[in-house]
C-alpha cells in the first residue's frame, strides 16, 4: 500500500488556515511577496519583511510550513535543522502549492510573484525552480499542475546549499531575476561554494545578484544562538535590498 501523496490543492489546504496575508487594506490585485521561513520555523524577522512589502504597495503571504504537520520550533530543530525530515524537495511542495493558492486569490496579481526563502526555505525555492515537475515529486502528486509564469523573481537569503542539498548544482528550469544574499561568516557554507552555485543558476540566463553581508548566517533574525548574531544595521540593509528587488519585478498600484 502506497502511502497518499498530496495533491497541490490538497497541500494548500493544509497551510492555508496557518498563512498571514499583509497588506494594503483594499481588494485590489497586487504584486505579492511569498515569504518561506527557515528551519527554525516563524520567527520574528518575516513580519519585518512583509512590513516592508505592505510599505511599498505589495502583499506578503507569510506561510508556515510546520504548524499544518503539528510539529512544534523544538522538534523542527531536532529534525528539519538536522537534515532527518523535510529535506528541500520535500518543502518545494510548500511553495508550488502556495503559488497555486495564493495566484487564486481576487487581490492577488498572479502575474507578479516573487519568492523569498530564509535558508531551509530558499532551499526548497531553489528545488522548485530546478526540479523535473512531469513526474509525481517534491512531495506532491502534481508538481507539474501550476505554472511558473509568475514569479518574476526571487529572493534567497543565505540559502541552505551544503551537503544535504544534493540537487544544489541541478540547473534551473524557470530562470528569475534572483537576489542571493551571502552570509561572510555562515557556518553551513564557504562564500566560495554559495558563489559557484549561484553562478550556475546564471547559466540558465537568470540575472543574479549576490550580496555578501558581513554577517552570519540567520543575521536578519532577532536574537542570537551562536555561531549566529544578530545584526540590526545589515537586517536594514537586506530589507533594503529586498525592496528594491520588489520594485524592479513589478510596479504596484499606489497606496491609497
Amino acid at each position: 500500500m502506497t502511502a497518499h501523496m498530496d495533491t497541490l490543492s490538497d497541500r494548500w489546504a493544509r497551510l492555508e488556515p496557518f498563512t498571514a496575508v499583509v497588506g494594503p487594506d483594499d481588494d485590489r490585485p497586487r504584486p505579492t511577496a511569498l515569504l518561506f521561513h527557515g528551519c527554525g520555523g516563524l520567527r520574528g524577522h518575516l513580519p519585518m519583511y512583509a512590513a516592508a512589502a505592505k510599505a511599498a504597495g505589495w502583499r506578503a503571504v507569510i506561510v508556515d510550513s510546520y504548524a499544518p504537520r503539528g510539529w512544534s520550533r523544538q522538534f523542527a530543530m531536532a529534525t528539519v535543522c538536522t537534515g532527518l525530515m523535510l529535506r528541500g524537495h520535500e518543502r518545494a511542495g510548500d511553495i508550488l502549492a502556495t503559488i497555486r493558492g495564493v495566484s487564486a486569490r481576487p487581490d492577488v496579481d498572479a502575474s507578479k510573484l516573487v519568492l523569498a526563502g530564509w535558508s531551509h526555505g530558499g532551499w526548497g525555492i531553489m528545488e522548485a525552480m530546478s526540479a523535473d515537475r512531469s513526474l509525481p515529486s517534491l512531495g506532491v502528486a502534481d508538481p507539474g499542475a501550476v505554472s511558473l509564469d509568475g514569479v518574476q523573481a526571487t529572493y534567497l537569503a543565505y540559502p541552505y546549499v551544503g551537503v544535504a542539498a544534493l540537487n544544489r548544482m541541478r540547473p534551473w528550469k524557470h530562470c528569475p531575476k534572483t537576489l542571493a544574499v551571502i552570509s561572510a561568516k555562515d557556518h553551513l557554507t564557504t562564500v566560495r561554494n554559495a558563489e559557484r552555485i549561484h553562478a550556475m543558476v546564471r547559466n540558465c540566463g537568470a540575472e543574479v545578484e549576490t550580496w555578501v553581508a558581513d554577517g552570519t548566517h540567520s543575521f536578519d533574525e532577532p536574537m542570537t544562538a551562536l555561531p549566529m548574531r544578530y545584526d540590526p544595521d545589515l537586517t536594514q540593509e537586506a530589507i533594503r535590498r529586498f525592496v528594491a528587488l520588489l520594485e524592479d519585478a513589478a510596479v504596484a498600484p499606489p497606496l491609497a
